[in-house]
């Protein structure tokens, strides 16, 4: 096995030369397909065997055959080879029109209900290799606090995600956030509820309810709202997320605090309608957040430039 002294003076390109030779059983071809001249590849065979202790090529009358050790090196080697490939091809400047990486965005779904399509768009016309994958975050309990979203910074610095699209107002000093829009919520219902027609407190209340909550606690910030005014609501069923209550909604009499553009967006087609919440309920806004370590990779500062781009030119979302 090599010690770290011996492999501080190993030449990579011996490597490279072991492998052309093994496919070509010839050192005057392999020495055409390294545009080098047929001495200097016996020469880098030479030092090849004086490193692994084995002759590894024997010549014959029609080019050279590979010894056994030869034969058991060429998997591990290949590895090599194609590990060292891989480091050095991500380090080549990042271009958005060639490349074929894929970057991971956390958000809610209310959320990234609302800018994938800008987004896709855009990413689809300027960078048709690049690939998206979203991961769904909520936070753990419902509530308005920051704290509750402590966990996504954690998924960031630990790169889980790139960029991260929530409502928070403040992040820590290692991070950096971008307004993307500012966002609001509506009472959502099917279309025709008698809701529609008296959107009062009081009939809010009587009413039953639909929440969204990831851990399937029935207590959320419209509750908390109601509680500090003295009253409450029923919820009779949690979802744990934003569509699947769209859905629920549009097809039973239940109500739900839902995100307006979210609502604005996709309600026509679930057969949805919304109106003003009877109670004062705060308005979030929605921000873009990467860590300064993963906007030193030019590829997440694409994206954050792309996403806030997108957002900003698409109708109705601008901050």
């Amino acid at each position: 096995m090599l010690n770290q002294v011996d492999l501080s003076r190993v030449d990579l390109n011996l490597l490279v030369l072991f492998e052309i030779v093994l496919e070509e059983r010839h050192v005057g071809r392999a020495a055409d397909r390294l545009n080098l001249s047929p001495s200097a590849i016996s020469h880098g065979l030479r030092r090849l065997r004086r490193l692994l202790n084995d002759p590894l090529f024997l010549r014959t009358p029609k080019g050279v055959v590979p010894t056994e050790r030869a034969v058991d090196l060429a998997r591990p080697i290949a590895e090599i080879l194609s590990r060292a490939r891989l480091v050095i091809s991500t380090a080549a400047p990042f271009d958005p029109s060639t490349s074929n990486r894929r970057f991971t965005i956390g958000a809610p779904d209310g959320v990234s209900a609302v800018l994938l399509p800008p987004l896709v768009a855009d990413v689809r016309a300027t960078a048709p290799g690049i690939e998206l994958s979203v991961r769904q975050i909520l936070p753990p309990r419902g509530g308005t606090t920051e704290r509750v979203w402590d966990h996504v910074f954690t998924e960031l610095d630990a790169r889980v995600i790139d960029i991260a699209v929530v409502p928070v107002e403040e992040t820590p000093a290692r991070f950096v956030a971008r307004l993307l829009y500012e966002e609001g919520f509506v009472i959502a219902m099917r279309s025709g509820h008698p809701f529609g027609n008296e959107p009062s407190l009081d009939a809010f209340c009587a009413m039953d309810h639909l929440l969204v909550s990831l851990t399937g606690d029935p207590f959320g910030f419209v509750d908390e709202v109601l509680s500090r005014q003295g009253q409450s609501r029923r919820v009779v069923l949690t979802v744990p997320n934003f569509m699947f209550a769209l859905s629920v909604v549009a097809e039973t009499d239940l109500l739900a605090a839902l995100p307006r553009r979210f609502v604005e967006m996709h309600a026509e087609r679930f057969g949805v309608s919304s109106a003003t919440a009877p109670l004062p309920l705060d308005r979030s806004r929605i921000q873009a957040v990467a860590s300064k370590a993963a906007l030193e990779d030019a590829g997440v500062t694409w994206l954050f430039e792309r996403l806030t781009g997108a957002i900003a030119n698409s109708p109705g979302l601008s901050p």
